[in-house]
């Protein structure tokens, strides 16, 4: 239900949500940086400790959309009570860890409870507010997720350098303040629970992580497992009388266009994350120090700009936001692939552009999905949405450090002559072709710039 006549609890709930989603993005990179204190710690390999990492964000990216199914059934308040206390549960554990198991037992617990945040941050808005206020409110939770990301890294280096590693799963547990004030002003309908498809649901979850352990790994046996359930999970579907997904939510032309221009965007922009400080780190020859300190003033102007980005979709229409995003992410990659290489703080500014588009696309794309879904599809179609971004950002990575390993010596940007630089030059060119691509894509879709057209539509 959307809260019209409660103008200030909408308010209320999307600044809590952007809190708790700041958390849980802080949370699921806050540990990178302390794998080798852990890896030593416990005598592991580089591959078992990266599990601390990896087994979080697998489970994260399956619970998106489990979570997101269940909230087409169940209250988002209870949804979310369980998944926090589940988040707290497994910073205990990992808090009191004596051993390698116990470190991933509440890393396994923290990913499943903190899914629900992710799951319902697309959710909340639809239901909560109508059309023509949406875009603000997904710009709010944009923000959350922003200065989590630019404090995640600097509040990680703080703790460690005066406290133990294992205090950084102590950060969770500020989340518990925000179950009262969920259950407080989350007041919804009652909805009817039906059946669940259990087995159409864990078909998914095997497909889902035999896809990104295929990827990390690089096993073709797993990828070849992977398609095999996939191809079960389709015969189910097709044939359940209540299935997990319905097969006809992928008929819906514009909702399958936008998945698809997603997670390419979501690849793309996963280079401003992993590729920029391989670069920095590769060619500039930066200290990790620096390069965090390089990478905080575009994470700092996004989440300034995340609010803004919202309301220019209401005003203006998700359009008009999109082609904005388009022009700031082209400008974005031509820049890096024409001068990668050059001094960092232009580097800096160059990122900045590129955090600024892609967070302004995300809510563009999150809002038009958003409309292109019927009422009871809702949750699954946005937690679609969420689980294939984690997809995206794992293949993305793997392709990006292929691409670096294989190096190049030619470069297509004529403008670069950094040739210590052009296996990066290479594939920020690419990614500027991607995104004339996404553009005629979403043209097919949407067509031109149409201001305030949806909201106008929806009003009638």
């Amino acid at each position: 239900m959307q809260v019209e006549s409660q103008p200030h609890a909408g308010d209320k709930i999307i600044r809590i949500l952007a809190f708790t989603l700041m958390i849980t993005v802080m949370s699921a990179t806050m540990f990178n940086i302390v794998l080798p204190q852990i890896r030593t710690d416990f005598h592991l390999t580089f591959s078992q400790v990266s599990w601390v990492t990896s087994a979080y964000l697998l489970i994260y990216a399956i619970g998106t959309v489990i979570y997101g199914k269940l909230a087409d059934a169940y209250k988002l308040k209870n949804l979310l009570t369980l998944g926090l206390i589940l988040f707290a549960a497994g910073s205990i554990i990992g808090f009191f860890a004596q051993n390698y198991a116990m470190v991933l037992l509440g890393r396994i617990v923290q990913a499943f409870g903190a899914a629900v945040v992710p799951a319902t941050s697309s959710i909340i808005p639809i239901r909560y507010f109508p059309p023509e206020k949406r875009g603000r409110a997904l710009g709010i939770s944009m923000m959350g997720m922003a200065i989590g990301s630019a404090l995640g890294p600097v509040i990680s280096a703080l703790l460690v350098s005066l406290l133990d590693w294992r205090w950084l799963f102590c950060m969770p547990l500020f989340t518990l303040l925000a179950i009262p004030y969920y259950r407080k002003y989350l007041e919804e309908e009652d909805r009817e629970a039906g059946r669940m498809d259990w087995l159409g649901g864990g078909l998914l979850t095997v497909t889902v992580a035999l896809l990104l352990l295929s990827i990390t790994n690089q096993n073709g046996l797993i990828g070849l497992g992977c398609v095999i359930t996939f191809v079960l999970f389709i015969v189910r579907i097709r044939r359940a009388s209540e299935p997990f997904i319905r097969p006809e939510l992928f008929q819906n032309k514009r909702y399958s266009l936008c998945l698809t221009i997603a997670f390419l965007m979501t690849g793309g922009g996963y280079s401003l994350y992993f590729l920029s400080p391989q670069l920095l780190a590769n060619v500039n020859h930066l200290a990790p120090g620096w390069i965090g300190y390089i990478l905080v003033p575009a994470a700092v102007v996004t989440a300034i700009f995340g609010k803004k980005g919202g309301s220019l979709a209401d005003k203006k229409g998700n359009s008009y936001l999109f082609y904005t995003a388009v022009v700031l992410l082209f400008l974005c990659f031509f820049l890096l692939s024409s001068f990668a290489g050059v001094s960092p703080p232009f580097i800096a500014l160059f990122l900045i552009l590129g955090n600024v588009g892609s967070s302004f696309m995300m809510i563009a794309l999150s809002n038009a999905i958003s409309q292109t879904l019927p009422k009871e599809q809702a949750g699954v179609g946005m937690g679609l949405l969420a689980m294939l971004n984690f997809i995206a950002g794992a293949l993305s990575a793997t392709l990006y450090s292929k691409a670096i390993d294989g190096g190049s010596e030619v470069g297509w940007n004529l403008l670069n002559h950094h040739s210590g630089a052009y296996v990066y030059s290479n594939i920020y060119s690419a990614l500027v072709i991607m995104i004339l691509a996404m553009t005629c894509l979403y043209y097919v879709a949407f067509g031109r710039v149409k201001t305030k057209a949806v909201g106008l539509e929806r009003r009638r």
